[in-house]
């Protein structure tokens, strides 16, 4: 069954509608739905077929969230490349897509409505999110930081629900992200892959090959 869903903010008439009239032509195979997000991991599999965009350009999370999709297949309308490429959590998402470790992340949205929204614009949204679900997969101790941006800002190391509850308390706007503690074997996972690439880079006027680092 692949599934097709909305995601949007404040608005009501168009987004009930929508799912309506798609589940009333009765396609085989195809289904409608508001989206429901209550946890997100880097890279895993869509759970959509396509989602169609309503509000990410008001929530950041949420292009976050879609960019993340867009990679595992999911077709997104209104593209959320547009708005922001980079950002550590695609970042990492896209590390996992071709074969670098990196440690298990995920996504956490603000602990504060961004501004020009209400509660009414995070209708997709879980309240709450599937806190054990989330915990239980970066486990514990486990850094929490900004999804994009650096400079080793607001970066929590975190011990455990308690620690991270009363430290995301204190983050107002800032979409952030959990992430599971390094380990060596990711870090040598990383080291092994610039340096294959940096080898490429110096073979480069031999076999014509263009390198961007």
């Amino acid at each position: 069954m692949k599934k097709i869903g909305i995601l949007f903010g404040q608005e009501r008439s168009f987004p009930q509608a929508f799912v309506d009239r798609v589940n009333q032509k009765a396609v085989d195979g195809i289904t409608a739905e508001f989206v429901n997000i209550s946890k997100v991991f880097q890279a895993e599999q869509p759970e959509y077929a396509v989602i169609i965009d309503r509000i990410s350009q008001d929530v950041p999370f949420y292009r976050a969230y879609l960019k993340n999709a867009a990679m595992g297949g999911t077709a997104v309308i209104n593209n959320p490349f547009w708005w922001s490429a980079d950002e550590k959590f695609f970042n990492n998402a896209l590390a996992v897509n071709i074969g670098v470790p990196v440690p298990k992340t995920a996504l956490i949205p603000s602990r504060e409505h961004p501004d020009d929204t209400t509660e009414k614009s995070f209708s997709n949204l879980a309240m709450p999110m599937d806190w054990d679900a989330i915990f239980e997969y970066t486990g514990f101790p486990a850094y929490m930081k900004p999804f994009d941006g650096g400079g080793w800002k607001e970066v929590y190391k975190l011990h455990d629900k308690e620690d991270f509850f009363d430290k995301h308390s204190q983050t107002k706007q800032t979409v952030m992200m959990l992430q599971e503690r390094s380990c060596s074997k990711n870090i040598l996972g990383v080291i092994v892959l610039v340096a294959n690439m940096y080898a490429l880079c110096n073979m480069s006027h031999a076999t014509h090959i263009t390198c961007v680092m």
